[in-house]
């Protein structure tokens, strides 16, 4: 597998979260001889917040999950994921599945199975060998360590060409509170919640609503805001777990929020990153519209034109597919108030290209891989920041095959 070439030199060293355990193996869900399954064990008194998939054919491990959040029990929490199948429609089965697996657990780890969370990802439409999974639950219960979430990055990937990770440390009231996080994503990337497989967890203190309200906010502001390829997956899923280890109370923390805020931007962006076929990051910028939903309109119809991506991956500054994509976002917009920049280079304005714009500069400028385009709308205050990729013949390539 060729990583992609916006990926980061290494996997970061991700600090120590006391109260969290990790084991990952390989159970041959649908790859050979790498990892696909992932076991977390928080401790007792964690609080776990969850934001999962609106799509109308989510998984059922998502149902599963959004049937559990918030409930209230004493004890200890697991999350088990698997990749390579997103036992996604596959009816009674599906629900048949989850329940095997969550009772594998539970007797394993003596956890109820109402504190147990799955997730699946991979392949729409085929039932979940969960034998095979069930086989290895033993084995990753004995192998649980604080030190074990690189490897449990590895276990969640499908497509992703590289496993994504990042943390903070934030001081509040002079002790240090720690947040470390992991995703995978590279495909099937429009999130309508939040993303993909996304897991954080922290030593920080904080009730289960209001972890719940900040990770909601936040994912509007992350994940909410990326594309690769506007399609939604129907097992998207993103869960913080808050251990209460670092005695630290967070709630309404200002340092705490902006952290995990950090956090979060960087795993939305590092799948961004690992677009499939990905060449080019690009951050699209909205400024002066009528609000800030109509300068998100704008941004994603920009980030999710296909003509845009395949332009930028030609490296032809083509500000016309630009125009273009505001004109049919749906979003309040006046030809004549209009103003594009590539980066720091004024493209057109007042309705026409800039006398100033050299195509020459245009060019040199698409040759970069990291990009932004700026568009002001000139109608209000309205802001609004999104993130994709172009988009190439590897695209194509990777899910022309993905079942095969």
């Amino acid at each position: 597998m060729t990583i992609s070439p916006l990926a980061p030199d290494h996997f970061p060293d991700l600090p120590v979260i006391e109260g969290v355990k990790f084991a990952s193996g390989a159970a041959g869900v649908k790859y050979k001889d790498r990892k696909d399954v992932m076991l977390v064990e928080l401790t007792a008194g964690t609080t776990v917040a969850g934001v999962f998939t609106r799509s109308a054919t989510r998984s059922a491990p998502v149902l599963d999950c959004q049937s559990k959040m918030g409930i209230t029990l004493d004890g200890r929490t697991a999350i088990f994921v698997n990749s390579g199948n997103s036992n996604a429609f596959t009816g009674a089965a599906g629900k048949q599945s989850v329940a095997a697996i969550c009772n594998a657990v539970a007797k394993a780890t003596n956890i109820q199975t109402d504190r147990i969370f799955t997730a699946s990802t991979g392949v729409i439409g085929e039932r979940l060998p969960h034998d095979r999974i069930i086989a290895k639950v033993d084995d990753l219960v004995a192998d649980l360590s604080p030190n074990g979430i690189a490897h449990a990055a590895q276990a969640i990937m499908t497509t992703d060409t590289f496993a994504k990770g990042t943390s903070a440390e934030v001081v509040i009231n002079g002790e240090t509170v720690r947040i470390a996080g992991i995703a995978k994503g590279s495909g099937m990337i429009a999130p309508d919640m939040a993303t993909m497989l996304v897991y954080v967890f922290t030593d920080a203190q904080i009730s289960q609503a209001d972890l719940q309200t900040l990770l909601a906010t936040l994912t509007n502001k992350t994940f909410n805001c990326i594309t690769v390829d506007s399609d939604t997956s129907t097992s998207d899923s993103l869960m913080c777990a808050a251990t209460g280890a670092s005695g630290v109370d967070v709630t309404h923390s200002a340092g705490f929020t902006q952290a995990l805020h950090r956090v979060m931007l960087n795993l939305a962006h590092q799948v961004v990153r690992d677009g499939e076929g990905a060449t080019k990051f690009i951050e699209v910028r909205v400024s002066g519209a009528a609000s800030d939903a109509d300068a998100r309109k704008v941004g994603l119809s920009i980030a999710n034109s296909p003509l845009v991506k395949t332009a930028i991956a030609g490296e032809d500054p083509n500000w016309g597919r630009i125009v273009m994509a505001i004109g049919k976002s749906g979003a309040q917009a006046d030809r004549d108030r209009l103003t594009i920049r590539f980066g720091d280079i004024l493209v057109a304005e007042k309705g026409w290209v800039s006398q100033d714009y050299s195509e020459d500069a245009g060019i040199a400028y698409m040759k970069q891989q990291d990009l932004v385009i700026a568009v002001d709308l000139g109608i209000a205050g309205g802001l609004g920041t999104v993130w994709t990729c172009d988009l190439n013949h590897g695209y194509i390539t990777i899910n022309a095959d993905y079942r095969s």
